[in-house]
C-alpha cells in the first residue's frame, strides 16, 4: 500500500471513529497511527476546508498574534475581528473581557499567548463537551429541518451512509413531498448506504410519510429513522405549523418521537442563521444544528453565536459535497483552524 493509500485509510478510520463517538457506538478498528499525527492531520484538513473564513480574519489577527507584547489597542482590534466574524456582540464582549482578565492576571503577555488563549476559549464556549446523539430508541427517530438550499437532503443522505458503515439499520422517510427531486435524491443515498426509503408520490401528505417511516422502522427492527421535511423559510408560518404537525404525527407511533431534531443551517447566512434557528426552535424543540457550506463562508464565528445565544450545540459541520466533507463537529479543532496562527 502506498503512503497516500495508508494516509487515506487512516483518515477514513479516524472519520468513522468520530462518527461512532457522536452516536455512542463502538469504535471500529482503524490503522495504527500516533495520536499527535492524527490531530495534526485533522487540523490540517480543517484549515484547508475553512480557508475562506480563516483568510477573512487573518489580516486582522496577524498583528496582535505576532511575537510582541499585547497592547491596549489589541483589545479593540480583537473585538472588531470577532464581531466581524459573526460571533455576536454579547458573546464577543464576554470573550474579550475574559481574555483581558487573563492578561491582567499575567497569563497573557505576548501575542502568541493571546492567540492560544483565544482559540481555546472559543472552542470551550462552542462545545464544553463533545456533542452526542444518543441512539437509544427502538428505533431512534431523527427529524431534520431547514430552509431551502441549506443542504438538508444531502446531509440526511450522508448521515444515513455513515450510520450504515457503523452497521446500523436505517430507514429514511422522504417527507419533503413538495420536491420530487428531494425524493429521488434520497433514493440514491438510500441505495448507496443500504438504507430503506419510505416514500409516497410527490404532493402527498408529509405527516403521513413521517408516520409510515416511523412505523416501518419499528416493524423492520431499524436502529435509526431519519425523516426529511420540506425546506421552508422561517417566515412561512403555515409551513412552520406543518412542521409541528409532522413532529406530532410521529409521536402517535412512538410518544418519544422525534428523539432528536436537527436544524440544517447554511453558514454563509451569518447572523440571519441565528434568527432562523430561533424561529425553528419556537416551532419544534431543537437538539442540535448542522452547519453546512463552511468552506464558502466569509466568517466563521456563527457556530459560537449559535451555542451562546440559543444554547443549541453544533453537532455536524459540512465543508463540501463529498461524503467525508460532513463531519462530527470538533469545536477545538474548528476554533484552532480559524483563530490561531499556522504554528499553533
Amino acid at each position: 500500500m502506498s503512503d497516500e493509500e495508508v494516509a487515506s485509510s487512516a483518515s477514513e478510520g479516524e472519520d468513522l471513529g468520530r462518527w461512532a463517538d457522536l452516536f455512542g457506538l463502538e469504535r471500529p478498528p482503524e490503522p495504527e497511527q500516533d495520536e499527535p499525527k492524527k490531530r495534526r492531520g485533522f487540523l490540517s484538513r480543517m484549515r484547508e476546508s475553512l480557508a475562506k473564513p480563516r483568510q477573512g480574519l487573518a489580516p486582522q489577527l496577524a498583528s496582535m498574534f505576532s511575537d510582541r507584547p499585547v497592547g491596549p489597542d489589541d483589545w479593540d482590534d480583537l473585538e472588531d475581528a470577532l464581531i466581524g466574524a459573526d460571533c455576536g456582540l454579547e458573546t464577543t464582549e464576554e470573550i474579550v473581557n475574559y481574555l483581558r482578565s487573563e492578561a491582567g492576571a499575567g497569563r497573557i503577555v505576548m501575542g502568541p499567548d493571546l492567540a492560544k488563549a483565544l482559540w481555546k476559549t472559543v472552542g470551550e464556549r462552542m462545545s464544553p463537551e463533545p456533542p452526542t446523539i444518543t441512539l437509544d430508541g427502538a428505533p431512534t427517530v431523527i427529524m431534520v429541518a431547514g430552509v431551502n438550499g441549506s443542504g438538508k437532503t444531502t446531509t440526511i443522505g450522508k448521515i444515513a451512509y455513515r450510520l450504515s458503515q457503523l452497521d446500523q439499520r436505517v430507514v429514511i422517510g422522504a417527507a419533503d413531498t413538495f420536491r420530487a427531486a428531494a425524493i429521488e435524491q434520497l433514493q440514491t443515498w438510500a441505495e448507496r448506504g443500504d438504507a430503506e426509503l419510505v416514500r409516497q408520490a410527490p404532493g402527498a401528505d408529509p405527516g403521513a410519510v413521517a408516520f409510515d417511516a416511523v412505523a416501518a422502522g419499528k416493524a423492520r427492527g431499524a436502529d435509526v429513522v431519519l425523516v426529511d421535511t420540506a425546506g421552508r423559510l422561517q417566515t412561512e408560518h403555515n409551513l412552520m405549523d406543518e412542521l409541528k404537525k409532522v413532529a406530532g404525527v410521529m409521536g402517535k407511533v412512538d410518544p418519544a418521537a422525534p428523539h432528536e431534531t436537527l436544524l440544517v443551517l447554511d453558514a454563509t447566512t451569518g447572523q440571519n442563521g441565528i434568527s432562523q434557528a430561533r424561529l425553528f426552535g419556537e416551532a419544534v424543540p431543537l437538539s442540535g444544528v448542522v452547519l453546512t457550506k463552511l468552506d464558502g463562508a466569509a466568517r466563521g464565528g456563527i457556530a459560537l453565536a449559535i451555542r451562546s445565544q440559543l444554547g443549541v450545540p453544533v453537532v455536524l459541520a459540512g465543508t463540501g459535497e463529498r461524503v467525508e466533507d460532513l463531519q462530527p463537529f470538533d469545536a477545538r479543532a474548528y476554533a484552532q483552524a480559524i483563530f490561531s496562527p499556522d504554528d499553533q
